[in-house]
């Protein structure tokens, strides 16, 4: 007979918390969760500073599509292979400092970014940004887990919304600040990173005084009756939902300008106002969706939020500038309600290792949205970049595989 999962057996045996750290843990922390939320925007806004000066960056060093691609794709994969390392080594080894110390290799990879004037140095630049969010994103989300109490999907919402508003402002910003200014102004947005280093040391020294009680927590968790082999399949069926939010992702968050710009003849500044609404779509989706999930269940949440931007995503290719726009937002906060959903249905399945599995799927998010942006990177020079969203249309179709999942939260 297959053995179940028990999440006594994925938690390394706790030293004994005080009472009074363990008995703060059933009760949400919102002022801790605000804190980590507020960090991931500094962290998130720093990083999106990258994307959003791509056409700078492509004019400037004479980039191709496909070089463009590959700058996110370093980015990416330094996050995505570094993060369920560091979630697994911290599951048993918790690090809390080790959060200012993600954002200090944002600030230097940005440094770096500000002045470099070959293309190699820009991925250089962005691979150091990459590591940032590897160290930054498991620690982070382990604490909002740990200062959720009975609201995971919400504390999960809440540290999320952070990292997509400070997503959207980067565009914004960089509209405002880098474009008029130049490349070396990006400079300026490694102050933000002194005030993440000052926050993220207080929410370390809140996350030593009550890793042991969570640990213990975390072990006396009651599991379910799932067997490995069904919680593996589980697992592979997220991935593949990932995939299919984080390729469509990709081809929004990296190409969407060029897009406008192509199709519609926009100045660039106006493209990243279009930008700077869909990823405003994206954190306003990603808030709903943590709390949806804790009242309603997350598959639920899993299903609306993938395959309900099937027809949206179908329809963009051929509609007109007014209805692309209103489109792309429908799209952004539809799909962006399904991470917070996912990470916690993760969470869930395997309740030991908090960790490991936000780690897994904050690297398989980064990982899949950077090969997604290379390879489509491939597909625009060799077509266009309409051919790449007439494809990617497709891509929330996979949402139907939600139908394998297991109803957990039941169990």
């Amino acid at each position: 007979m297959e053995k179940t999962i028990a999440a006594g057996n994925l938690a390394a045996t706790p030293a004994a918390p005080a009472p009074e750290a363990h008995d703060a843990l059933k009760h949400t922390a919102y002022a801790v969760i605000a804190a980590i939320s507020f960090s991931h925007l500094l962290n998130d806004m720093m990083q999106s500073v990258l994307l959003a000066i791509y056409p700078m960056l492509k004019q400037g060093l004479h980039l191709s599509f496909a070089q463009v691609g590959m700058i996110t794709l370093a980015y990416q994969l330094t996050a995505s292979l570094l993060q369920p390392l560091i979630g697994l080594y911290t599951d048993h080894r918790p690090k809390p400092y080790s959060l200012p110390v993600g954002m200090g290799f944002t600030l230097v990879g940005l440094l770096l970014l500000a002045q470099a004037a070959s293309f190699g140095a820009v991925l250089l630049a962005a691979s150091l940004v990459g590591i940032g969010s590897s160290v930054f994103h498991p620690e982070s989300s382990r604490v909002a887990r740990m200062a959720a109490g009975a609201r995971p999907g919400l504390a999960q919402s809440l540290f999320q919304i952070g990292g997509n508003l400070g997503t959207a402002l980067g565009p914004l910003l960089a509209a405002l600040i880098i474009v008029p200014l130049g490349q070396g102004s990006a400079a300026w947005f490694s102050l933000a990173a002194l005030l993440g280093v000052v926050v993220l040391s207080g929410v370390g020294r809140w996350s030593r005084k009550h890793v042991a009680g969570f640990r213990s927590r975390m072990r006396a968790h009651p599991g379910h009756s799932l067997t490995r082999r069904q919680v593996g399949l589980s697992l592979l069926v997220l991935g593949a939902l990932m995939f299919s939010k984080f390729f469509y992702m990709a081809s929004l968050q990296t190409y969407y300008t060029f897009y406008l710009i192509e199709k519609f003849a926009l100045p660039l500044q106006s493209a990243q106002m279009y930008l700077f609404a869909f990823l405003l779509a994206v954190a306003t989706g990603t808030v709903v969706g943590g709390p949806v999930g804790d009242r309603i269940g997350r598959k639920r949440v899993i299903w609306g939020s993938i395959l309900g931007v099937a027809p949206f995503a179908l329809l963009l290719p051929h509609a007109d500038l007014f209805w692309t726009g209103v489109l792309s937002v429908l799209i952004g906060l539809i799909l962006a309600s399904a991470f917070s959903a996912i990470l916690v249905y993760a969470q869930e399945l395997v309740p030991g290792k908090v960790g490991a599995i936000s780690g897994l799927f904050f690297g398989l998010a980064f990982g899949l949205a950077g090969i997604g942006a290379a390879l489509l990177g491939q597909l625009a020079d060799a077509t266009s970049v309409a051919t790449v969203y007439r494809i990617c249309a497709f891509l929330p179709l996979i949402g139907l595989l939600t139908l394998f999942l297991p109803d957990v939260e039941k169990r």
